[in-house]
Formats: C-alpha cells, structure tokens, sequence
C-alpha cells in the first residue's frame, strides 16, 4: 500500500515529542484522523495560535502572551521578595501545581554543559538583574540533583557572591539524579522545607 506522505510527515513530527516513539505516533495519528472534526480542526487553529502568540519572556524565562506583559516577573499579583531558580517551565508548572511556593519564578532554560548548553545561553545575567533591581531577599536554586543541575547551582551562586541575597537549595527529599518535575507533592514540599543556606550573607 502506498503511503501518504502528510500522514507520515505527521508521525514523524508526533514521534518526536517527549515520550512518544513511532508506534504510540501511529496510534495519535489514526485517533486525529478519524476525529478531524472534533479534534484536529480546532487543534490546528489553538496551534496556530499558539505560535503567534505565546513566547518566552526574555526576563524570566516564563511563557507569556506577546498581547500583554509578563505575569510572572511583573509586579502584578503583589510584590514578592523571593525567587525560585528553576531549568524549565515544565518545573515552574509542577512546583506552581503544588502550592507549595509563593513568589516569583526563574527560568533558565537548561543547564550547564547540557546539550552543549553556554552560560550565555541561560537567564542567568537576568537574574542577576531582577535580584538587584527588585531587591530580592532569597534566591532558591531548584535545580535538578543531576550532576548539570549542580553544576548550574554553583555557578549560580558563584554569580551572586557579592549580593546580600540570601541563596538556598533544595534539600532532604530531593533524590539525586532527580529531575523537578518528575516529583511529587510530598517530595516537592519536604524538599522546599528543608532547604539549606548556601552564602553566608
């Protein structure tokens, strides 16, 4: 049987999300096709959407509409005096699901030595930036208990030696290896509770 091109270019592009091989791709693109109406018409237009609207704010990593400004790093909702450093945005969704943190989020956009990850292209010179210019009280450094993570961590801090910032991180409950997102509530909470100081200040 001859194949149709579209299809394949779908499953291919599907088999590429976090998760999802070629096989789990087939079976999302067969459900698509045969809920078209239901499903891919109005996913298509959210999509289109979503790429013409939504982007990363270049301040605090966090998603935002290009209508409007920043919710995350602008004093709308109240001014908070503590940041949580986090890698992605999938980390800002768990920790922010578990109520467990009340303040602003930073997001890096990766690691050190990630991917081929440089310094310059975290938001790290940012949040140096945000510290001084909102006078921020605590820096909490959640990154992963990967050997990157930690290595983002210190450098971090490193970058934030002659603030009188207070700098922590996330402690007991934290596996090492483990990744933010992937923790539970309970971990998430224990891990932010017990959270040691870094700096000295």
């Amino acid at each position: 049987m001859k194949k149709i091109e579209e299809i394949e270019d779908l499953i291919k592009l599907i088999s590429k999300l976090p998760g999802l091989g070629p096989k789990s791709a087939k079976r999302i693109v067969l459900k698509l096709i045969n809920n078209r109406n239901e499903i891919v018409k109005p996913m298509a237009n959210i999509l289109a959407k979503v790429y013409k609207n939504v982007i990363r704010c270049n301040l605090c990593g966090s998603l935002k509409s290009n209508l409007e400004g920043c919710m995350n790093c602008e004093h709308t909702n109240g001014k908070f005096n503590k940041i949580c450093v986090v890698e992605d945005i999938a980390d800002q969704w768990s920790i922010e699901s578990s109520n467990i943190f009340q303040g602003y989020f930073h997001i890096l956009g990766g690691t050190l030595s990630s991917a081929g990850q440089r310094k310059e292209d975290l938001l790290i010179n940012s949040l140096v930036e945000r510290v001084k210019r909102d006078k921020i009280e605590e820096v909490i450094l959640a990154t992963s208990a990967t050997v990157e993570g930690q290595t983002t961590a210190y450098y971090i801090q490193d970058s934030l030696k002659n603030s009188k910032t207070k700098i922590t991180k996330l402690a007991q409950g934290l596996p090492v290896g483990g990744e933010i997102e992937s923790l539970d509530d309970g971990t998430l909470f224990s891990a932010f509770k017990n959270r040691s100081k870094l700096n000295s200040s």
